[in-house]
Order: structure tokens, then sequence, then C-alpha cells
């Protein structure tokens, strides 16, 4: 089955995709999940910390792969989640870590390197597909494809 993207967007710099993120933030609410998918360098931390922006973080976000899960109190008092799957070998790692009951949480959750659990996510989880469409010494587009939200 292909994935039906609704919005397909392109981001020319850094500050462009953290700005993205934090409109992706205006969209999110409690029980909000999104799986971003894309290789190294994609932008997949810098959009996160966009979105964590958005929602009224003000702390430093960063990549949470040694420890699989950061967590962080929201002004609203919800719980922003930070995943990151890259570690994760099997549907058996992705349960021992409790991410399981942290997506059907009320939370907001936000997960980097998806395609490594992608079958264990529900189906109305927000997908964000990152990609490098030109990279040289003057320029850092990124390809990013929505699917999963209406609008920004």
């Amino acid at each position: 089955m292909s994935e039906v993207f609704l919005i397909e967007l392109v981001s020319n710099s850094p500050q462009e995709t953290f700005a993205l993120g934090q409109q992706i933030a205006n969209s999110l609410f409690p029980g909000s999940l999104v799986a971003l998918y894309g290789t190294l360098g994609s932008g997949k931390t810098h959009l996160t910390k966009g979105i964590a922006f958005g929602l009224g973080l003000t702390e430093n976000i960063t990549s949470p792969t040694y420890t699989i899960i950061n967590e962080y109190s929201l002004p609203d008092n919800n719980i922003f989640y930070h995943i990151d799957a890259y570690r994760l070998d099997n549907e058996n790692d992705f349960t021992e870590t409790g991410i399981l009951e942290i997506i059907h949480s009320n939370g907001i959750c936000i997960i980097e390197w998806s395609e490594r659990i992608s079958k264990n996510l529900p189906c109305n989880t927000i997908s964000i597909f990152l990609e490098i469409s030109e990279q040289n010494a003057n320029s850092s587009c990124r390809k990013i494809r929505i699917s999963g939200l209406d609008k920004l």
C-alpha cells in the first residue's frame, strides 16, 4: 500500500525546518503521535526541536539515541515524549522499552527513525518523511512530505 501525502513542502534551511515544526505543533493535541522517517542528517531532530518549541518547551531538546526516550513536561501539564527508535531491533525491543504504552497515552509523542517500528504504529499516526533533496556547499534543501494532517 502506498502512502498518500496530503502536504508536500520544501525546506531550504535548518531554520525553515524548525519553523515548520512550530507550525505542526499548532495541529497537535494530547494523544498525538508523529512518526518521523528519514536518513541521518535529514532534519528529524531539527523538526522535533521546532515542534517542541511550538508546544511551549524552552529547554534544549536533544535526540535520545542512547536513552531511547526523553520525557519533557509541557506548560499545559501534558507530557512531550521524544523517542528515537534507531537502536530498536525488533518488536520485542519496542514492547520492552514501554513505547507501546507511551504512544497510547495522552502525551504528545514524536518518534525518530520510525521506519524501524512502523508496523507497530497505530493508523492515526501523523507520518512525516524528510529527504535530503539537494546538498552542496550552499544548500541544505529538504523535501518534506506529511500525511495524517489536514492542514498546517
